[in-house]
């Protein structure tokens, strides 16, 4: 028996990382694995879940910010599900819009037959790649606003709540003259 396993497995992954990290791949990836699959994903899919799971438990822990109440594994897993779940949805909300983009490029929507929010996204295109990507990013997608900060190169949450505003306000500008009716169907 060596030393790192009658530690604790906080203090044996800060003293001996690689053999610690190791060990709870071992004991955990292949049920990850097992549960990505049996939800549809890749292989692919269930490492890069995995190993995102493990940079959060490791840096949580370096930084003592984790107190465990279950196994590593049970934690682990509830990480994973959660990233795979996140994912599943990011993706759906993507194709839903890809979907939506390749409708508005290919068809043309009889005016009287047009959706409401179909009308309205072709004034958000009118506003500008930027405008468009901000708030479709916030409204649709419900990305954070710190999230699109990063995404667009924002010094600061402040610029992109600013930029955001002064998107709407362009968009609110653009439809003014229409009335409500114009946007049901």
């Amino acid at each position: 028996m060596n030393s790192t396993q009658t530690l604790p497995r906080e203090v044996a992954l800060i003293a001996d990382r690689e053999r610690t990290m190791e060990r709870i791949y071992a004991q955990t990836y292949p049920m990850v694995r097992h549960y990505i699959r049996e939800q549809g994903g890749t292989e692919e899919d269930a490492k890069d879940i995995f190993h995102e799971s493990m940079i959060l438990y490791y840096e949580k822990t370096v930084q003592d910010q984790l107190t465990l109440t279950c196994s590593v594994s049970t934690y682990l897993m509830g990480i994973c599900k959660n990233l795979w779940r996140q994912q599943v949805e990011k993706q759906r909300r993507k194709t839903a819009w890809n979907e939506t983009q390749t409708d508005l490029i290919w068809e043309e929507p009889d005016d009287e037959n047009e959706l409401p929010a179909l009308k309205l996204m072709t004034f958000v295109e009118q506003l500008g790649e930027t405008c468009q990507s901000i708030l479709v990013s916030f409204y649709y997608f419900g990305q954070r606003l710190e999230q699109i900060a990063t995404q667009h190169g924002y010094q600061s949450v402040r610029s992109a709540t600013v930029q955001k505003f002064k998107c709407l306000e362009r968009l609110r500008k653009a439809v003014s003259h229409l009335s409500i009716g114009h946007f049901k169907s």
